[in-house]
């Protein structure tokens, strides 16, 4: 069981929070995140402020609406504001709970941003965390990954917090029994065929073998710790050893990733590669490791990984996006804000001129261009651009506009989604 002094505990943990603040809990209907939703509520109305439930109908499996509509009545019943957010296009033939997932954060993540909701709830619990820990163990993942979830994690002007790291799900079941609270089961949370359903079905004999929930959640706390530290020295070394382009590219030392600990120029390279790259998650250990390897020797580099090109010049490795991965151009409509290319954070002004895209420069646009800054070869294609019917309208990182329109400002930011993306004193304004 959780009282309202456990759990205004465990937000003061996750603070500091604004006078009256306004919070967004991702309700699903399962017992985890009904008693989050009617804690936060609770612990929200007491500092002034207001919790909002939201909702994803992901129209993955049959049931998926009457379900959200179901959390609409329980949350109207609780007097919690309560919106559903529904995922469009069609069911994918593989991963289906990996296509659930990210439709789930990114429509969360766009509402929060659209709707000024600086903190975004999530119900991962002590068990679930103890389910991560042993998955990423079986991946073999290093430090990061047996840390396993962040009670905080910053993305893109809001937070994702987790304050249920501590607690059983038993105890959150409880919640709901004592407020005579009903949930939804998700049958999925049963099938075998889901890695983390199988392994959950193993927790009563790990424990049985002293493997329980909470020392598992406790040891990926301790690495959480680990984690923070190696992240302090790899801001260090790479506040000392890069130079940053606001267009999305960065020039290193060669240095950097010769010098030891090993460890630390690894993460100096999956912190580039995330943030140039735009990806959402790094690439595999052993591509990564190879690379770290190839750039602190001496012989020439010119590769691509996780979306990245990296080609080594003299004493220094140019690192800037694959234009093949990049994103497809898309149009601007005034007021829109939005993130593209997986790192650009676009909030379009209202009186920007009608009918213009935003795209990468591509290979054959650098010719049209006159009288602008120097930039490598390398990363021209990845020139964030606005075009129209006539072609380039726009580099505002470099200043040109093809009929001097004004078309600067600071609406398009290089703003990598994770803290793990994140680079010292990151400007990336046009």
């Amino acid at each position: 069981m959780i009282d309202a002094a456990a759990f205004a505990a465990a937000m003061a943990s996750l603070g500091p929070f604004e006078p009256a603040p306004r919070l967004a809990v991702a309700v699903s209907g399962g017992a985890d995140s009904m008693a989050l939703a009617l804690l936060t509520a609770d612990w929200a109305a007491a500092a002034g402020g207001e919790a909002v439930a939201l909702t994803v109908d992901h129209r993955l499996r049959p049931g998926s609406a009457a379900e959200a509509r179901q959390v609409a009545a329980w949350m109207a019943a609780r007097s919690i504001s309560h919106h559903i957010l529904v995922r469009a296009g069609g069911r994918p033939a593989t991963g289906l709970q990996a296509a659930a997932r990210t439709a789930r954060y990114e429509l969360l993540e766009d509402w929060c941003r659209q709707h000024h909701v600086r903190h975004l709830l999530l119900a991962h619990h002590q068990d679930d965390q103890a389910e991560t820990l042993l998955l990423r163990l079986g991946r073999g993942s290093g430090a990061d990954g047996l840390a396993a979830m962040a009670a905080v994690a910053p993305r893109r002007g809001l937070r994702l917090l987790r304050p249920l790291l501590d607690f059983p799900g038993a105890a959150l079941r409880a919640v709901l029994r004592d407020r005579r609270q009903d949930w939804v089961e998700d049958p999925s949370n049963e099938d075998p065929a889901y890695a983390r359903v199988r392994l959950r079905q193993l927790l009563p004999l790990l424990a049985a073998e002293g493997l329980t929930a909470d020392r598992l959640a406790a040891t990926a706390r301790r690495l959480g710790r680990v984690r923070l530290a190696l992240d302090r020295v790899v801001d260090e070394r790479l506040a000392a050893s890069a130079t940053f382009h606001p267009a999305g590219f960065a020039w290193v030392r060669r240095q950097a990733f010769a010098d030891g600990p090993d460890e630390i120029a690894l993460r100096l390279l999956l912190r580039l590669l995330r943030a140039v790259g735009g990806q959402p998650y790094p690439p595999r250990a052993e591509r990564s490791e190879r690379l770290c390897r190839r750039l602190g020797g001496e012989g020439a580099v010119a590769a691509t990984l996780a979306g990245c090109r990296l080609v080594s010049q003299g004493e220094s490795v140019l690192v800037c996006r694959e234009p093949a991965r990049m994103a497809d151009a898309v149009p601007l409509v005034p007021g829109d804000d939005f993130v593209w290319d997986g790192r650009m954070h676009v909030k379009v002004p209202a009186d920007l001129p009608p009918g213009l895209f935003l795209g990468g420069l591509g290979r054959q646009g650098w010719r049209l261009l006159r009288g602008v800054p120097p930039v490598p070869a390398a990363a021209r294609p990845s020139l964030p651009v606005l075009t129209d019917s006539d072609g380039v309208f726009a580099v505002p990182h470099l200043g040109y506009n093809r009929d001097r329109a004004v078309c600067g400002g600071d609406w398009i930011s290089w703003n990598p989604a994770t803290r793990d993306c994140l680079v010292p004193a990151w400007t990336g304004i046009i």
